[in-house]
Formats: C-alpha cells, sequence, structure tokens
C-alpha cells in the first residue's frame, strides 16, 4: 500500500520539499533563489589551472569561485578531437596534464555544489536525467539500475533499448514495469536534447550557462516520487499546474496524485513537518526508550555520540545497552538522510559484550541506510567501538543551508564564561594601568560580567583596586555580548 506523500510548499524566495513516509519527515530539500543549486547545470568554461600533482584542475565557468574538475571526471571525446593509439593509452592513465592544458575552453556539468569553502565539482561526462533513462551522449554502453533486481526485467529493459538503438543510456529504478512506448519516447525527447545543446556548445562563451536543470518543484517529481508515492501535495497554483504539465508529459502515472493544497492550516503544519524541521537542526536527538544521539558536525567529518539517557531496561546493563544502540542505528540513518549529512562519520556506539548483539546492530544500520537514498559504506567495530561510515555528499547539510555561524561564538558551539571574563577585565585593567596613567577606569561589558563581578567576584574587585589604587567602574551595555568588553581610561 503507498504510503509516501510529499509536500511541496513554495513561496517567492525559497521552495521547500518534504518526504513523509508513515506520518514521519524522512527527507527535506529546500531551495531558495538566493542560493539556486547548480547541480546538472552545463557550462563553457575556461581551465584557469592545471595541477599534475593533484592530477586535476581549476576551471572558470563564470561563477564565483573556480570550479574542481578531476582527471577522472574527464571524459569529453571533445576534449581530444584527434584520438591516437598513443593518446589512448594517456587517457586511460588519467595523466591530467596529458588531457588538458591551461586556457583551453572546455564543456562541463556541475555533479556537486559548493559546500562551504570548496568550490563545485564538474565532470566532462555530461548527463541527462528523465524519468526513467539518464542520457551519457559520451557512452557507448546500455546500463540497468542494480536496484532492478528481476533478472527477466533487466534483460526486457535491455532488449528495448538495444532494439531501437539507445546507446549511451542507463534505466532508472523507477523505470521497472514501464512499457516500451514510454521508454522509447523518453528516449526521443532525450536524444533530442542533447541534439539543442551540442549546437548551444559550438556557439557559447567561456562562463555561459549552457543548459539549467528544471526546478525544485519539477526534479521532486522526477527524482523523489514513485510507485509508492501516494500523493504530492502543492500549495501554489503555478506550481501546482506546471507539475500537471509536467508529469502528463512525462510521468502520466502521477498525475493524478498531484494536489492544489489549499487547505487553512500551512502545508508545513501537516504531520509536524515544520516542528521536525527545528528539530533536526539540534545536536541532541531523543530515542523512544529514553537514549538519545548527540550529533556533531564539522568541516572534517561527523561524530554521532549514543548515551542510554533515561533508559534503564528490565532485565540487565547489556540487554540496555543493545536495545538502545539497536533504537540508535535505526534513528540514525534517519537523520543522515534528514540532515543530508555526508562524508565521514564516525558512530560511537555504546560498548557491547556479545558478539550475536554487535552483529545485530551491524545488520540494523545497513538495513536502515539502504534506504536513505545515498551511496554508502559502512565499517565494523573497531577495536575502541566505534564504526565508521562513508555516504555521499553532494548538497550541502540542512544546518549549512539554514543556518550561519554564531557572530558571538565565531561557529565554536561556545562563549567564554562569566568567570573567565571576568578574569581577563582585572588582568586587562592592570596591563591599562602599568601602561597608561588614568584618573580611573570605567569597563563596558555585558550586563553578565557586571553582576558577576558586583555580586559574586568582591574580592577579586577589591584586590584589583587596591593593585591599581584607581576607582574602577561597571557599566552593563545592551549591544555586547558576553565576551565583549572594553577598559576605558578616565
Amino acid at each position: 500500500m503507498s504510503s509516501e506523500e510529499i509536500l511541496i510548499n513554495v513561496t517567492p524566495r525559497e521552495t521547500r520539499v518534504a518526504v513523509i513516509d508513515h506520518g514521519i519527515l524522512q527527507e527535506c530539500h529546500i531551495e531558495r533563489s538566493s542560493k539556486k543549486g547548480k547541480v546538472g547545470n552545463i557550462y563553457f568554461g575556461k581551465v584557469i589551472r592545471v595541477l599534475p600533482g593533484m592530477q586535476a584542475a581549476f576551471v572558470d565557468i563564470g561563477l564565483n569561485k573556480a570550479v574542481f574538475l578531476h582527471a577522472s571526471g574527464i571524459h569529453d571525446p571533445l576534449i581530444q578531437e584527434n584520438v591516437t593509439a598513443e593518446s589512448k593509452e594517456l587517457k586511460e592513465t588519467k595523466s591530467i596534464e596529458k588531457l588538458i592544458t591551461n586556457n583551453q575552453a572546455i564543456c562541463v556539468q556541475v555533479f556537486k555544489d559548493e559546500i562551504g569553502t570548496k568550490g563545485a565539482r564538474v565532470t566532462t561526462q555530461i548527463s541527462l536525467p528523465s524519468r526513467y533513462l539518464v542520457h551519457l551522449p559520451y557512452d557507448l554502453e546500455i546500463g540497468i539500475s542494480l536496484r532492478i533486481e528481476e533478472e527477466a526485467e533487466r534483460e526486457r529493459l535491455k532488449n528495448i533499448l538495444e532494439a531501437h538503438s539507445a546507446k549511451g543510456f542507463i534505466v532508472r529504478t523507477a523505470a521497472e514495469g514501464i512499457d516500451e512506448k514510454t521508454l522509447v519516447e523518453e528516449k526521443k525527447y532525450l536524444e533530442k536534447l542533447w541534439q539543442e545543446i551540442s549546437l548551444d556548445i559550438k556557439k557559447a562563451k567561456v562562463g555561459e550557462l549552457i543548459y539549467e536543470d528544471c526546478s525544485l518543484v519539477l526534479r521532486s517529481i522526477r527524482d523523489l516520487c514513485d510507485s509508492n508515492t501516494k500523493s504530492i501535495k502543492i500549495d501554489s497554483l503555478d506550481d501546482f499546474k506546471k507539475a500537471q504539465a509536467f508529469a502528463q508529459k512525462f510521468v502520466p502515472a502521477l498525475f493524478p496524485k498531484i494536489e492544489l493544497y489549499m487547505g487553512k492550516r500551512a502545508l508545513f503544519d501537516l504531520y509536524q513537518t515544520e516542528e521536525e524541521i527545528q528539530k533536526a537542526l539540534d545536536r541532541k536527538v531523543l530515542l523512544k526508550s529514553g537514549g538519545y544521539l548527540v550529533i556533531d558536525q564539522t568541516e572534517a567529518l561527523t561524530t554521532i555520540d549514543i548515551n542510554t539517557g533515561a533508559f534503564v531496561g528490565t532485565k540487565n546493563l547489556e540487554e540496555t545497552i543493545f536495545k538502545t544502540n539497536l533504537e540508535a542505528a535505526a534513528q540514525l540513518a534517519r537523520q543522515l538522510r534528514l540532515r543530508n549529512i555526508g562524508g565521514i562519520i564516525i558512530i560511537d556506539f555504546i560498548d557491547m559484550e556479545k558478539e550475536e548483539n554487535k552483529a545485530q546492530v551491524m545488520s540494523e544500520l545497513e538495513k536502515a541506510m539502504s534506504v536513505t537514498g545515498s551511496k554508502y559504506k559502512i565499517g565494523t567495530f573497531s577495536p575502541l567501538g566505534l564504526v565508521e561510515l562513508s555516504r555521499k555528499r553532494i548538497r550541502e547539510s540542512l544546518k549549512h543551508q539554514l543556518c550561519e555561524d554564531c557572530h558571538i561564538c565565531g561557529g565554536k558551539g561556545s562563549v567564554k564564561s562569566a568567570e573567565t571574563i571576568c578574569l581577563e577585565v582585572y588582568r586587562e585593567v592592570i596591563k591599562a594601568h602599568q601602561a597608561f596613567s588614568a584618573n580611573g577606569y570605567l569597563v563596558l561589558c555585558h550586563e553578565s560580567i557586571v553582576s558577576r563581578m558586583l555580586e559574586e567576584e568582591p574580592v577579586l574587585l577589591e584586590s584589583l583596586e587596591n593593585i591599581v589604587s584607581r576607582p574602577i567602574k561597571f557599566q552593563a551595555e545592551q549591544l555586547y555580548h558576553q565576551e565583549n568588553y572594553d577598559v576605558v581610561l578616565r
């Protein structure tokens, strides 16, 4: 029975898509007009620097930052028009300086958006996706998604493409059971699209956008919806009409499932979606048992610490720990998907004694990760009880999309305590006294520092006044945060 619902909330500056399964938010996609994703876009650029040591190059495609092109991503035959036996050998070894040169014009496609301080990543292997197929114009092979497991169906799909000379196509998972006519129509559409793009490439100038992927609304229908989708609710009339037209042309089976939402409640108030998005920004994630996860994201990696919390179990400590870890394995996979966390992830499960318990926890983690919709690899328990997991990262995490570094702590996640600042003020006043001649000192600071110094640190203040032999006054400033203070000579 279909259980998945797609909620699409559209405002003039932002589009949000929520994937709901059994009433629970599983995935969230956000696109803002101020920072629109560029994955799938094709640009005509220029190589500005070849880096033999990294087997890569930086390419100017007209964005604020140069994009990164690795040698393994160079497949475009347009790069080398005359391919000799020798150059083929060079290409196989992926020697970057033999493939491209500085100032060379080149056509590239973005496959990973800019993340943090890192520029976008690109490839010359162009791919054009539709609902059921992906066209790779520079490839001659036919591929079938590994998630289509039935051998007879795989053979049927391959035979359809071969019968229509469909070289350079990959059959997507959604194509399982789809009739020949639909597949052939999509094939023709993608081939025609590539013909148009090819003409644009020939007359393009450096830094020019040649092809832009469709909007998040249409990409959601193309990439997120399948036979398990029960409904697609959209709260914008204009986008509702565009979605209907797109579905009617490419995915007729989804057309009756698209609904215009006109409810009195905000769309994202359904299933507590808004609330769940806010929770996904917290470090701490509560488990039903009473245990909890602590998720910390850094630029290098993400750590997930698991704790029993208030859960005491009913049998023994090993059983309590095992049940907490088992629940945590399923929940952390959901959190990775919801928060769109990728890269290296280190999981600190609570130590278990029994090997069979460890095996069951790993089995649960594998099962939960298999439905997160992104490539991943799971290691084994290390001698320290840690599990290393990697997950493919294509776009920024939810936290990086919705948040910015705290202007007070500068992204550290903490601020100096009032006691620490009082001691800093103490040393700063003495330093000022040693360097300047003044009749007194005025300390401008946050009200918490004033209260601490006058009410809880009278001995410290008395000691300071005895050292400088000058009056010291404290004045609270509303615009100062706890770490801000100034010592003024009087």
